[in-house]
């Protein structure tokens, strides 16, 4: 059996963990928002059409941020369609996901949605098709109390109060030639500073974050990093980071492995964030808002999914609704450990999406709503970790990979909260086949003793699945190896598994 082994300290920690960091993403595509979040005519829908039953799924994933409204649709958006009398609202084609907004949910109704989850309305401009003025507009729409023409309009529009949004997205993958309004580096970064000193003249306080490349595949990666910064960074708060991951070829290897990837993604988007603060001899730093990320099998909506047709418009059509594996779920687990490993320079995160897309949570039109298995590994590392994030030492086996080279066979993140008391401990096996003994060294910490041990795993079937059919056949379990004796803290970690250990 390989065997791993980790030293844990409090002393050295990485830094905070901010809450921002179990943010989620909610896009007017597909059955996001419709029949989602919002089903007027469900048993369980509240007086204003929204599912209770996905409010308390959403709730127990334990999400903070979540960005709206896009994504590719925001790129094609009128905010201005989405406020007022609902009957009043225009019905619109979007382009994006060739499909129809009926605009029945918009801003109003969404900001209702999160004060029932608790969570934070992180607002993106569309910078496509429109521009400064726009994000002006909204801005003030959004934030300004009374005395404007666009703030006693959201007044009586039935909201006095400001909706006091504070971090904005200045578009979305404006690199991507599939974008709506797609431009150069050059011209995105004059844009998107214009407009960042713009909203800033109205609100200095705001957090404001510039697209940056779409994936570490795209052929102008780095490239836009460093000349979109040197437009913006006296203008911006953060850079964004877009990653999806899927098994490809039945390379399963190569895709529990897909952290590895996102770790050099992330340092980088840090380095040439950090080469263009030196090179402008700058005291500022520019962190990062990964505002998307997820498994996403891509390639099944380009073959299959895609719509198409002049006279083909239709209103939340099922698209994306990928259907995630015990496998899928260890890979976003071990995403997770990446984002929590680059905590001094990850300063927000959006799991991309939140329900029925690509998402943790399905609901069915009239039926019932479901955990997938990639619920499991974010609500517990959201639960768990708290405090500060440690800075691991790990000595574990590697194996080959066709996609990353050799990787580490065991991941692992670590975070401890001083107030509390509490230890959290987050690690991933790779191996397809043989269990790991992981030994953790604990002698820095006064008497811990094992809360708790939690460990998704499918012994029989790494590609087992949740189901409308089966919506409890993948969950955590209790990993009843774990044991701490004399400051030492030992596991035994199933193969393609993903497992949490709570120390007090």
């Amino acid at each position: 059996m390989p065997t791993a082994r980790l030293t844990v300290n409090p002393d050295f920690t990485v830094g905070p963990v901010k809450r921002r960091l179990f943010g989620s993403f909610v896009e007017h595509l597909g059955r996001c928002v419709y029949d989602g979040l919002y089903e007027p005519g469900h048993p369980q829908a509240d007086a204003e059409g929204f599912r209770s039953d996905v409010v308390e799924l959403v709730k127990e994933l334990g999400v903070s941020t979540i960005r709206y409204p896009g994504g590719n649709f925001v790129s094609g958006f009128r905010w201005e369609d989405s406020v007022g009398p609902r009957e009043l609202r225009p019905r619109r084609l979007d382009l994006a996901w060739h499909s129809t907004e009926t605009n029945e949910v918009g801003l109003h109704e969404f900001a209702s949605w999160l004060e029932k989850v608790g969570s934070e309305l992180m607002l993106a401009v569309n910078l496509g098709t429109r521009g400064t003025l726009e994000a002006l507009d909204l801005l003030e729409y959004s934030n300004i109390r009374s005395g404007t023409a666009l703030s006693d309009l959201r007044a009586a529009n039935g909201r006095p109060e400001p909706f006091g949004v504070k971090m904005w997205c200045l578009g979305n993958e404006m690199d991507g030639p599939w974008q709506l309004g797609h431009r150069s580096a050059a011209d995105y970064g004059k844009l998107a500073s214009q407009t960042a000193k713009a909203m800033r003249q109205l609100d200095p306080s705001l957090e404001l974050v510039v697209c940056g490349s779409s994936g570490a595949h795209m052929p102008t990666f780095g490239d836009w990093e460093r000349e979109v910064l040197a437009h913006t960074y006296d203008d911006v708060d953060y850079i964004s980071c877009h990653a999806y991951y899927e098994e490809k070829d039945g390379d399963l290897g190569s895709f529990l492995a897909s952290a590895v990837d996102m770790d050099r993604f992330i340092e980088s988007v840090v380095a040439t964030a950090d080469h263009v603060k030196a090179a402008r001899g700058s005291d500022k730093t520019i962190n990062i808002s990964f505002d998307e990320w997820n498994v996403w099998y891509l390639d099944r909506f380009q073959k299959v999914e895609k719509i198409e047709g002049l006279d083909n418009w239709p209103v939340a059509p099922r698209l994306l609704e990928d259907s995630y594996s015990v496998a899928d779920a260890v890979v976003v687990g071990s995403l997770l450990i990446s984002l929590l490993k680059h905590a001094d320079r990850v300063a927000s995160a959006s799991l991309a999406q939140l329900v029925n897309v690509i998402a943790p949570i399905m609901t069915e039109p009239g039926g019932p709503a479901w955990r997938q298995t990639t619920f499991f590994p974010f609500s517990l590392t959201s639960r768990l970790a708290a405090g500060e994030v440690l800075s691991v030492s790990l000595d574990t086996p590697h194996y080959e990979t066709a996609a990353y080279g050799s990787v580490p066979l065991v991941d692992a993140a670590a975070t401890h909260d001083q107030s509390t008391g509490t230890t959290a401990i987050f690690l991933v096996n790779r191996s397809q086949h043989e269990e790991v003994t992981v030994t953790a060294d604990l002698g820095a910490f006064d008497a811990a003793i094992l809360l708790d041990a939690q460990t998704l795993a499918d012994p029989n079937d790494v590609y087992a699945k949740n189901t409308l059919k089966a919506p409890d056949r993948v969950g955590l379990s209790r990993n009843k190896t774990a044991e701490v004796r004399e400051g030492s803290l030992t596991v035994t970690l199933p193969p393609v598994s993903w497992t949490a250990l709570s120390l007090g």
